[in-house]
């Protein structure tokens, strides 16, 4: 990288737009990879990433800087996602397991070539079940459970990215994970 993500925002605001498709090419796969977690769907997925960078770019001018760029950036494709998930209410989603690539961001199951050939199929069911189990969670939950225990983030960054306070942030995150056990306790077997 070149240039800092300041630098970039700076001429962004300014009317660079090449800065702002540099911005754009070295976040991407954060953005992308957040809103396949949600939604848990590759097209939805990359309609989302583009409605949030579109968002991003229109907004530009109100980044204060305040927060990490990359924050600011969740906090939009959390939102698209659940502005998606609420437009499609009835449908069921899956999540699906992506790998990153250093510039590409490919649909791939996780396998690990050393195990035999049954542990991967029962690896593979395990997280197919887990998956669609994480779906079954209302959208609030599921947003929550996928920043912290998927994408890894702090409460501190998921309660800033959602705009809410640390305390509700780990109310929801207790009661999705609640839900999660109660949604796989009857596959329990399948964990042992």
């Amino acid at each position: 990288m070149g240039k800092s993500d300041s630098d970039l925002i700076a001429r962004a605001k300014a009317g660079d737009r090449a800065s702002f498709d540099l911005l754009v090419r070295e976040h991407y796969a954060l953005v992308h990879n957040t809103a396949h977690r949600i939604l848990g769907d590759q097209l939805a997925a990359e309609d989302a990433t583009q409605t949030a960078f579109v968002r991003a770019y229109r907004s530009l001018d109100r980044f204060r800087g305040g927060a990490a760029f990359s924050t600011w950036l969740y906090r939009i494709v959390s939102n698209v996602c659940l502005d998606m998930l609420r437009s499609r209410k009835n449908d069921t989603v899956g999540l699906e397991i992506t790998h990153e690539d250093d510039d590409d961001t490919e649909q791939r199951p996780l396998r690990d070539d050393t195990a035999e050939p049954s542990a991967t199929i029962e690896r593979e069911e395990r997280q197919q079940i887990v998956h669609r189990a994480i779906a079954e969670l209302s959208d609030d939950h599921r947003v929550v459970l996928v920043l912290c225990d998927i994408m890894g983030l702090s409460y501190e960054e998921i309660a800033e990215i959602l705009d809410m306070p640390i305390g509700t942030v780990k109310s929801r995150l207790n009661r999705a994970r609640l839900a999660l056990k109660d949604i796989l306790a009857p596959q329990l077997e399948l964990f042992t």
